[in-house]
């Protein structure tokens, strides 16, 4: 019952971050807001990076940051950041549908070279927090990227400023 409402949630949320992923053009992908920011480039490929986790998060009680490894892949190009998310996404659903609830309670932590860099809890708050509400996170940064550069953002929950009523 709770994979049913995750697997709910994720479907209709992957939905909106495909739409705001697709909405970035390439001119945008260097801009950053200060120097303490990441590019558009860089906080599009993590939030299509966050979609990589979901097996570790969902496969194992214990995510190694320090073993972990990631192919960004090209990020000067927004079209290979939508293509390096929907092959995340594919993997990020097999991990959900495949899960066993009765695993939502273990305790889960990350770990990098044998420091906690989240605490132990239940899986099922590392899923709401770190995978999901994480991501939500992003994309809300992202939105203000793409409006700060002069550019269109796409409804996610309602019309925006950009659509015509």
């Amino acid at each position: 019952m709770i994979k049913q409402a995750l697997l709910g949630e994720f479907l209709h949320e992957v939905e909106n971050t495909r739409k705001i992923l697709k909405a970035i053009p390439d001119s945008a992908l260097g801009w950053k807001p200060s120097e303490k920011n990441w590019t558009t480039a860089q906080l599009a490929s993590h939030i299509a990076e966050v979609y990589n986790w979901y097996q570790f998060t969902f496969n194992q009680d214990v995510f190694d940051m320090g073993a972990y490894r990631y192919d960004k892949g090209d990020i000067s190009r927004a079209e290979n950041i939508v293509a390096k998310f929907e092959e995340n996404v594919v993997k990020a659903q097999q991990a959900l549908e495949n899960s066993d609830e009765r695993t939502y309670f273990n305790d889960w932590k990350m770990e990098m070279d044998g420091n906690v860099l989240f605490p132990l809890m239940p899986k099922i708050q590392v899923i709401r927090g770190f995978l999901f509400n994480h991501l939500y996170h992003h994309r809300g940064e992202l939105v203000v990227y793409l409006r700060s550069t002069g550019n269109k953002v796409p409804g996610l929950y309602g019309p925006t400023a950009d659509d015509k009523m």
